[in-house]
């Protein structure tokens, strides 16, 4: 199910990215760090994105490691992601965690 559900979301977010001028990309690097999307705007600004069913373990593990991409960025080479968002299936609320990691339940970007 993981699988279809980050393509359902993958597809919800290249729309919003569209409408927004931008485009949603995918992220993997020699070291086997990825991102489940990466969108960017014309602006140069983006955001990393991990898409997990749900559960607190899961988030955890998102969080853990868009947090480990974003210390990874050359800051002196392109500007630090925007936002770092864990994608969730289940939940009512978006919140942002202490990290600085946004949890938002795929309903409540219709908002």
């Amino acid at each position: 199910m993981g699988l279809f559900f980050e393509t359902l979301c993958v597809r919800d977010l290249r729309v919003y990215a569209d409408a927004n001028d931008g485009n949603v990309f995918h992220y993997r690097d020699k070291n086997g760090l990825e991102c489940d999307a990466v969108v960017h705007l014309r602006n140069g600004s983006y955001g990393l994105i991990e898409i997990k069913l749900g559960g607190e373990t899961l988030i955890e593990e998102g969080a853990a490691n868009l947090i480990s991409l974003a210390e990874m960025i050359d800051t002196t080479k392109m500007k630090k992601p925007s936002f770092k968002m864990v994608l969730t299936a289940v939940g009512q609320y978006a919140y942002m965690r202490t990290d600085g990691v946004m949890v938002v339940p795929i309903g409540c970007l219709k908002d």
